[in-house]
């Protein structure tokens, strides 16, 4: 306990410790189904500061768990000090090279912003608060993934601090078995408190949300399944069947586009011959603006979700899908992926070759309801055609890194972890046991 309170004397960031005021909301994950448990949560003031927590946590023999915001929290933080690098929010654009150095606590909404005024993008998923550097850290599938392939793929260096408390630039050519195990690994290697990233030209976005009621579903689906079939790179499209509380069951279609906007219409075309939707977004619109597509929450709150990789969208898939509600789930959605992703990557997860990727989400709301869900979850991920992997950032705390990795890759992210941070002092969401 000494050794706690000592980080106060140690650290220039902010510290709180166990049954002190607002330790409880310091700790607290993204997902509030989640109970998080921690010794303490430091918010760290620069680079300098997480390397005086590392060299303390070392010489005190504890482990550090790192998140800006709390999202892929597992609970598997029992013992350790919770680390939080919002304040490390330092965020660099050269549209000359089309590069940018992004601080470990800036979200993707905020890259995304200052890429867009130079005609530029990062690869942001669906939420414009995730933060870039935790996505990274997991491989990371965005809405341009099928252009350019994962999020890590467009890492170029890392600024971290090791195991010794040590600040350090990383690259391929430095530290190649490093480099390959941060982009796309998870955090159980290094602290990372900045992340050098390679921006993408985006002079034009199509994108937005059709949204019918759920009685249109299969005429949908067949509309989906068709575009998907000829999508290019450039075109990503997702299907989302939805049962909000108190609503009708519905289904939406979100889709984007990078080019020219009548390409974009072209290629949606058998939505149009739908019949007429409840609601329609799509439109023009800046890569700043991705967030409003799916319009996901930006305040923590309580869900349980599963996903799985499909390795076809059959007609028989689609049945299971379609011949029963999807209630007591909330979402059950369907994204395309292919294109960049389906080809070479030199990170730990490599080529996602399976052509679809199935996100089921619902509400905890007691117990029974919980109950409910997991066995829905369980139900639609038996009946379909999935092939036994998941990425990295979509994993749940029931799951490990065994569901995401091959044996081949997992041991060597073991022999990694041995030999850069021995003493575990390093705790990821889902952690390397070495």
């Amino acid at each position: 306990m000494n050794a706690l309170h000592d980080l106060r004397s140690t650290l220039r960031g902010q510290v709180w410790l166990s049954g002190e005021p607002d330790f409880d909301i310091a700790r607290r994950p993204w997902n509030l189904a989640i109970e998080q448990p921690v010794d303490a949560v430091v918010e760290a003031a620069d680079a300098a500061d997480v390397a005086a927590l590392v060299r303390h946590a070392r010489a005190a023999g504890s482990s550090i768990t790192t998140q800006p915001n709390g999202h892929g929290a597992t609970g598997n933080t029992a013992g350790t000090i919770l680390l939080r690098t919002r304040r490390l929010d330092t965020l660099q654009i050269d549209p000359a090279t089309r590069r940018a150095r992004v601080g470990a606590g800036v979200p993707s909404g905020r890259v995304q912003a200052a890429a867009a005024a130079h005609g530029l993008t990062g690869l942001p998923g669906s939420s414009p608060v995730v933060s870039v550097t935790g996505v990274a850290l997991g491989g990371g599938l965005s809405w341009f993934s099928r252009a350019h392939g994962w999020v890590a793929d467009s890492v170029t260096a890392l600024d971290i601090v090791d195991a010794e408390g040590r600040e350090r630039h990383v690259t391929a050519d430095t530290e190649p078995d490093l480099f390959w195990a941060l982009r796309g690994g998870g955090g159980s290697f290094a602290i990372v408190t900045a992340l050098h990233l390679a921006l993408h030209p985006a002079p034009r976005l199509y994108g937005g949300r059709v949204l019918w009621p759920a009685g249109h579903a299969p005429a949908v689906m067949d509309a989906y399944r068709t575009i998907t079939a000829a999508a290019p790179d450039e075109l990503t499209v997702w299907l989302d069947l939805l049962h909000f509380p108190g609503a009708e069951p519905m289904v939406a279609v979100d889709a984007t586009y990078l080019g020219d906007p009548d390409e974009a219409r072209d290629l949606l075309a058998p939505l149009d011959r739908l019949p007429s939707p409840i609601s329609d977004s799509r439109q023009p619109m800046s890569v700043a603006e991705l967030g409003a597509i799916t319009a996901e929450p930006t305040e923590p709150s309580a869900g349980l979700s599963h996903t799985e990789l499909l390795t076809t969208l059959d007609d028989k898939a689609v049945r299971t899908l379609l011949d029963d509600p999807i209630a007591p789930l909330l979402s059950a959605q369907l994204r395309h992926l292919g294109g960049a992703l389906a080809r070479p990557s030199d990170s730990p997860h490599g080529p996602l070759t399976e052509p679809y990727a199935l996100y089921l989400f619902g509400l905890p709301t007691d117990p029974a309801r919980a109950e409910a869900v997991v066995a829905k979850q369980r139900a639609l991920a038996e009946a379909l055609p999935t092939s036994g992997r998941k990425p990295l950032t979509f994993l749940n705390p029931t799951e490990t890194l065994a569901d995401a990795f091959t044996p081949h890759t997992l041991t060597r992210l073991r022999d990694i972890k041995r030999r850069h941070d021995p003493h575990h002092v390093f705790r990821a969401n889902f952690p390397v046991h070495a």
